[in-house]
């Protein structure tokens, strides 16, 4: 019974000596961050455009309806590439129209607000000139993006794990080691597309514009200032020590 007791105390501590020499084999790695950067400038613009009905000249009986209105703006769109499916109704609202003859009843009038994809960013200005100017009520930005937004993200990612491994490769020279398989990875990426924050310039028809052509027309308009964006990518990486 001594004999067999021997034994197994011996297999044992064979074990736990083979168990912590293969701990301290496995611990035989080495963590780095990869890290990679890209300025990108965006060539998608997001614009928000609201339309409203108005009487000509104040007059009840001449009205110009929004379905004329939108028809312009969505012609317009069309002419300068934006696709059916990037015409979006955003909001449909409807306001009080009073009129200056204190014995008229209000009158409701429609509008509504849409949501435009554009590409073609040097056309903008051309849109909105083909749209009854009376008939903005306002126009913004709000917001930008990329047409090869993901193929830019692979880039940077691949780039960050490149980075990381180089770093492994530094640390392992100075200890005077090589760089094996690796052994994990973990990304960090959070690119900062949100971060594209809109400049806008919006123009709301005040009622003295309604009745100055010139004053109108200006309302048309729309000043575009896409800025570039600084993308970042961080990888983190462990290699194997050979």
């Amino acid at each position: 019974m001594k004999n067999i007791l021997g034994l197994i105390l011996a297999i044992c501590m064979v074990s736990m000596s083979n168990a912590q020499t293969n701990n301290f084999e496995s611990s035989r790695r080495v963590s780095t961050r990869g890290y990679a950067e890209k300025e990108v400038t965006p060539d998608i613009v997001y614009i928000s455009v609201s339309l409203r009905e108005y009487f000509v000249d104040g007059n009840t009986k001449n009205k110009v309806n929004i379905e004329t209105l939108e028809k312009q703006l969505y012609d317009a769109a069309a002419a300068i590439g934006v696709k059916k499916e990037d015409f979006n109704i955003q909001n449909i609202y409807s306001y009080n129209y009073e009129s200056s003859k204190k014995k008229e009843n209000k009158q409701l009038l429609q509008a509504k607000q849409y949501r435009i994809k554009v590409s073609n960013l040097n056309g903008l200005n051309n849109m909105l000139d083909q749209v009854d100017p009376k008939g903005i009520q306002s126009t913004s930005i709000n917001g930008y993006d990329h047409s090869q937004k993901r193929q830019i993200e692979k880039e940077l990612k691949v780039e960050a794990v490149q980075d990381a491994r180089t770093n492994a490769e530094i640390i392992a020279t100075a200890t005077g080691d090589k760089i094996g398989k690796v052994l994990a990875i973990n990304d960090n990426s959070s690119f900062g597309w949100n971060d594209i924050l809109p400049t806008p310039r919006m123009y709301a028809m005040s009622a003295k514009a309604e009745t100055s052509d010139a004053a109108s027309a200006d309302g048309g308009s729309l000043d575009i200032n896409v800025r570039p964006i600084k993308l970042t990518c961080n990888i983190d990486g462990v290699f194997e020590l050979l």
